[in-house]
């Protein structure tokens, strides 16, 4: 496998590495061995240990610099998919110009500057929010990447865009912990054989052979941070071929968390809130004696203050608009935005922005902020 991680790399996709990061994860050094001769994987790793670079960069250096000779065989000059990236979060378009067009752009310069021949792949998205052009795009002009989600899997395998798909080596199921419980899980595991049928030749064109030998199966690499047990969620992503399952590796580069939990109160005397009590926001009404949250508020804006992003997670979205502005008004200022379902979704995405790029002092979510995206500099 090479005694070095990144040893399998071209020298420019290296050269990016090592200028952009100090070493490589946990995740991605058991990952980038095993992708890189083919096999079909299972990452178990924790949020920011690097899991999607861990499956992205092995994609983004084959596509840029395997000779054309080592390619599946595909009608010379005509584009065709070659990596499906699927994740059941909606959020994962906002999160793939980090993951996936970073690396694209600075290793395309390590390349320029080492004179290094590389071809630049080409990307395309396709969820339930992709313009009708963009999809008839996508069909005429199939992208090297597709990024996509499991119910848009399943459209583009039951539409003529599957053509495109002939020719893909390895598809990256990303948060499949989402999913593998579900009726999703289900209809994603049905896509995965069909496509498995497709570039095998299964009433195509051509299998997916290489150096010209025997058809090679899909390769298939699973990532998430919470997925047990593990043999389990393997045979999952692999399926069964004949009633046998794949061959998955299992890569377990989970660590063992430390939970710090600790039970609040901001009162005295629980049973003792329809009484008049001292609140620093002012006099107390009798509405405002039988609730709890008038002693919350002060305290919940000092812990926000005292930390540079703080996360705070309500049960609905009413409370969600409630508790932020009330937070706001006590501070005398916006320190605080709500994030729920209602809010339209070019908000929701600048709502995201700003807490991934720690200009969010506190943010105030309901279920709708999926955890899957780049959380940046949260500390509370």
């Amino acid at each position: 496998m090479g005694s070095h991680p990144l040893a399998s790399f071209n020298p420019a996709t290296r050269a990016w590495f090592e200028a952009t990061f100090q070493t490589p994860t946990r995740a991605q050094e058991l990952a980038w061995p095993a992708i890189a001769l083919g096999e079909s994987v299972l990452v178990l790793a924790p949020t920011g240990s690097g899991k999607t670079l861990a499956a992205f960069l092995a994609a983004i250096d084959r596509l840029m610099f395997t000779v054309e000779g080592a390619l599946p065989p595909h009608t010379p000059g005509k584009p065709a998919t070659r990596i499906v990236y699927v994740s059941p979060l909606k959020a994962l378009a906002v999160d793939i110009e980090r993951n996936l067009r970073e690396p694209l752009v600075g290793i395309t310069r390590q390349a320029q500057r080492l004179g290094i021949p590389y071809r630049e792949p080409t990307v395309a998205i396709r969820t339930g929010d992709t313009p009708s052009r963009e999809r008839a795009r996508y069909q005429r002009e199939p992208a090297d990447i597709l990024i996509t989600t499991p119910e848009s899997l399943y459209l583009i395998l039951t539409s003529l865009a599957r053509d495109a798909l002939r020719t893909v080596e390895s598809v990256i199921v990303d948060e499949i912990h989402a999913v593998v419980t579900s009726k999703r899980g289900s209809h994603l595991a049905l896509s995965l054989e069909r496509l498995e049928e497709l570039i095998r030749g299964m009433g195509g064109r051509a299998p997916q052979r290489l150096g010209g030998g025997a058809p090679r199966p899909l390769q298939r690499v699973g990532l998430s941070a919470t997925q047990r047990p593990l043999d389990e969620i393997a045979r999952f992503l692999g399926g069964l071929d004949d009633g046998v399952p794949r061959p998955v590796r299992v890569l377990d580069a989970g660590r063992k968390k430390t939970l710090e939990l600790r039970v609040e109160v901001p009162v005295e005397d629980m049973a003792r809130l329809g009484e008049p009590a001292e609140i620093p926001t002012g006099p107390v009404t009798a509405v405002q004696r039988s609730s709890i949250w008038p002693a919350i508020h002060p305290q919940i804006l000092e812990l926000i203050r005292s930390h540079h992003s703080t996360l705070i997670f309500v049960n609905s979205r009413r409370l969600a608009e409630r508790l932020a502005g009330a937070l706001n008004e006590l501070a005398g200022e916006e320190l605080v935005l709500a994030h729920h379902g209602s809010i339209a979704r070019e908000q929701r995405l600048r709502i995201e922005d700003d807490l991934k790029s720690g200009r969010l002092p506190a943010l105030v979510a309901t279920s709708s902020l999926e955890l899957g995206i780049d959380m940046g500099a949260i500390d509370l």
